[in-house]
């Protein structure tokens, strides 16, 4: 069908550009040269068409409402112009087009300029008023998959703007739709993430349309569109929170969060933890805590499988998280415990 219609708009556009020729000429060879110009018009629009694809909905209405403004304008000056040159003659036409082409050009361009100042956004969209506030924190991808970013909103610490960017969508759309079972699991939960936090609402969450065609990773966007709107990025990425740091960017890491709210451990303080399985050295047993804290307890190979009670003897912590050091108090195991970490 849209064959079609693109197929009957070259047809249309070559036949009115030779009538509009001839009956202003009333010459053959000037109709033929109207034809021409009338499908190399067509051919424009065709390739307009598929760009305007790519272009958010308010740049192409600001460039309608500059075009339709410069027109008005174009024709007002060429009317004065022409007025001092009655007749129908060639140069009158070209001028006349000369104008509206250089008029409304100008007009699409400020327009498509400034679009996202002067139209509204469709809910959800970043307005101009609140683009460089200093308080929006936009959205990873990596973060979103991960889950506990949801939790850490629904508790109410984290204020301002929720900036999810549509290239960010697109990925995980394009990760949810993988081929390989585990990336499409990741990407269904990353959007089943996005639905809770949009129901939450004590947070005000703006999806917006603005892309940096020229860069191709998705995590140079993030960097590129927290400098355009003074804000922070929201992550789990060890990687992207380098490059952002080096870029002046600040970052909300979740995994540092994560680690800074762990409660703190003191030597000589009494635990009760679920033994899971050996540990490396012998007689060793290892447990866990809920947050994923490793639990090293001495002499606790006899007791795997068991809830016990143990004492901490001292902290380590390393780059790949905090290992907490213990020994058996007593020798027998402890009623069953919720939240053990087993």
């Amino acid at each position: 069908m849209m064959i079609i219609l693109r197929c009957l708009l070259v047809v249309i556009c070559s036949l009115g550009g030779a009538i509009v020729f001839w009956e202003t000429l009333k010459s053959q060879n000037f109709a033929l040269i109207g034809g021409c110009m009338g499908f190399l018009v067509s051919i424009l629009i065709l390739i307009v068409e598929q760009r305007a694809k790519n272009i958010s909905f308010r740049v192409v209405i600001g460039g309608v409402l500059g075009l339709s403004i410069g027109l008005i304008v174009a024709n007002l000056f060429s009317y004065a112009l022409l007025f001092y040159y009655p007749g129908k003659s060639l140069a009158n036409l070209i001028i006349y087009l000369l104008i509206n082409c250089l008029v409304g050009f100008l007009g699409f361009g400020i327009g498509a300029k400034k679009g996202e100042e002067f139209v509204p956004g469709k809910p959800g969209a970043l307005k101009g008023a609140a683009s460089s506030d200093g308080n929006n924190k936009i959205l990873d991808t990596s973060a979103i998959i991960d889950g506990r970013i949801a939790d850490i909103f629904e508790t109410g610490f984290v204020e301002g703007t929720l900036i999810i960017p549509q290239f960010v969508l697109q990925e995980l759309v394009y990760i949810a739709d993988s081929s390989d079972s585990l990336k499409r699991t990741r990407g269904k939960r990353g959007l089943d993430i996005l639905n809770k936090i949009q129901k939450q609402v004590n947070m005000e969450v703006q999806i917006i349309d603005q892309d940096f065609p020229k860069i191709k990773e998705v995590d140079a966007k993030l960097v590129a569109l927290a400098q355009k709107i003074n804000g922070k990025i929201f992550t789990n990425d060890f990687n992207l929170n380098k490059v952002a740091e080096l870029q002046g960017v600040q970052v909300l890491n979740v995994n540092e969060l994560a680690t800074a709210i762990r409660p703190v451990v003191l030597p000589g303080e009494l635990m009760k933890v679920y033994v899971q399985r050996e540990g490396k050295e012998p007689g060793q047993g290892v447990a866990y805590l809920d947050d994923g804290t490793m639990v090293v307890v001495e002499n606790g190979r006899k007791c795997v499988g068991k809830n016990m009670e143990v004492t901490v003897t001292s902290v380590l912590q390393t780059t790949a998280g905090r290992m907490i050091f213990t020994v058996l108090k007593g020798g027998k195991p402890v009623d069953y415990i919720p939240n053990s970490g087993r």
